[in-house]
């Protein structure tokens, strides 16, 4: 059989050589899948019967809140929170003293009884609060109410400021775009804003119930001397296929701590500060996406790597939000559709 076998792929080789891959038979290959890596949620995160009344009642006798953990398999970006977030002896001891973590899978089946008496499976519940993004953290108060939510991977110095502001009950202060702009330095760097040739010119006025709002709007919330934010532009964007996509949108670039007059899509006069403040972005840079009608789709604001991003575009030009409200199951079907044209898929490249 070996030497059978070894003669029809040899016939194969020499068909797909003199017919150019003209058949079935010289398909290119499935491509790969790269970059997945699998983590565990700490053992010191609390064994929840998932009835998270109970849970944020029992926090609450202890002077402690609930954070829920949003996870799924094969998430580099959880493994990274593990890795980088959860073995820190700071952030380890601050969330002991201070939180009850508990593991949500995105994709679980078991009963979860939501903070308002509802049950839900574990899937069924990231759906309802539409969870997009793993890791996706959703710390609630005393009522089982929302005190701060993360959507994806905040590195450990952004991310010791919203345990801090968790754990200091800050929401009841201010937003936590607010709060983190009176922690970090206001340093800026001279040299400005890292721009694209693809972004519009001032005036901003983003105002989307016109005839002419053709195609939809990205706005960049970026800031000066952000380290991520050069990442964007110096790798993310450099990328061809992702610069393809970006030039597919109307495109504008604000300093989220400037005072540089801005007209939201939906008509509001306000600055680039102000807007950043009210949609509460706590990463630099942050995305946000909104239709041809001003409403907000989808939104980047936290760490992402290049294939992420370039879903996102695609996944708010395509307008798959209307049909598929699950941005994961976009993303899986993207990356087999990818793979299935032979070409290698990494989730974890710049």
């Amino acid at each position: 059989m070996p030497a059978i076998r070894i003669l029809l792929d040899w016939r194969i080789l020499v068909l797909c050589l003199t017919l150019m891959a003209g058949t079935d038979a010289c398909a290119n290959e499935k491509g790969r899948f790269i970059g997945a890596e699998e983590s565990e949620p700490p053992a010191w995160f609390r064994q929840s019967f998932l009835d998270f009344d109970e849970d944020v009642r029992e926090a609450a006798t202890d002077n402690k809140r609930v954070m829920l953990y949003f996870h799924q398999a094969n998430c580099p970006y959880c493994s990274l929170l593990v890795k980088e977030n959860f073995t820190r002896p700071d952030i380890v001891t601050s969330m002991q003293n201070n939180l009850e973590s508990i593991a949500v899978n995105l994709w679980g089946d078991r009963e979860v009884i939501s903070t308002d008496g509802k049950r839900y499976t574990e899937k069924t519940l990231a759906a309802t609060l539409k969870v997009n993004y793993t890791p996706t953290l959703i710390f609630l108060d005393e009522q089982g109410n929302i005190a701060l939510r993360l959507n994806g991977y905040y590195p450990p110095e952004r991310f010791r400021l919203a345990l801090d502001y968790v754990n200091g009950h800050k929401e009841k202060e201010m937003g936590f775009h607010a709060y983190l702009a009176s922690r970090l330095s206001a340093a800026k760097a001279t040299g400005g804003l890292h721009t694209e040739p693809f972004f519009l010119p001032p005036p901003y006025a983003l105002a989307r119930n016109q005839l002419s709002a053709s195609r939809p709007l990205a706005v960049f919330f970026e800031q000066t001397d952000c380290t991520d934010c050069n990442r964007l532009h110096e790798q993310i964007l450099a990328d061809p296929e992702t610069r393809a996509l970006a030039e597919q949108f109307e495109s504008v670039q604000l300093d989220m701590e400037s005072n540089t007059p801005v007209i939201t899509p939906d008509g509001q006069r306000t600055t680039a500060s102000d807007w950043a403040r009210e949609l509460d972005l706590g990463y630099a840079p942050s995305i946000v996406f909104f239709d041809t009608q001003g409403k907000e789709v989808m939104r980047i604001d936290a760490f992402l790597k290049t294939f992420h991003v370039q879903s996102v575009f695609d996944y708010v030009l395509q307008e798959a939000y209307l049909t598929e409200p699950s941005f994961q199951r976009f993303i899986s079907a993207r990356a087999e559709r990818l793979r299935e044209e032979g070409i290698d898929v990494d989730i974890w490249s710049d």
